[in-house]
């Protein structure tokens, strides 16, 4: 499992890439304070985390890359809302973990195909597997 640090740094990724139009909706805020509580950070270090940002590192393991990669999709969906520059940050993230580009487009593809564009794990787990394979 992530250390602490770790998990600060996730959660500044995501809240970095919610903030891509300047501003964080309430909708997005909810889902990343769900998030901060599902990792164990509390509500004050999360706050803290939308003033001052520690470093962005890469999560250490394949599967918390794909977790991580997972959070941001619902994460640019959760409003409702794409924007072209979000797509391309999203898919610029999932090259920095050092995901397959092939699979980052698969997964970018198929979400459309789903209800809020929420691709199940499952599926994404599938991807990502056969890219690695």
């Amino acid at each position: 499992m992530s250390t602490h640090e770790e998990k600060l740094s996730m959660l500044s990724q995501m809240i970095s890439f919610a903030q891509e139009d300047n501003v964080l909706k309430l909708s997005e805020y909810y889902f990343l304070l769900s998030v901060a509580s599902s990792l164990g950070v509390e509500k004050d270090a999360f706050d803290r985390l939308l003033q001052d940002r520690p470093e962005n590192k890469i999560p250490q393991t394949q599967a918390e890359r794909i977790v991580q990669f997972h959070r941001l999709v619902l994460l640019m969906n959760i409003d409702g809302e794409q924007h072209p520059s979000e797509i391309g940050k999203l898919h610029n993230m999932g090259l920095w973990m050092g995901l397959p580009p092939s699979a980052i487009g698969q997964v970018l593809e198929v979400m459309h195909q789903y209800p809020n564009k929420v691709v199940p794990p499952d599926v994404l787990l599938k991807i990502f597997t056969a890219h690695y394979n």
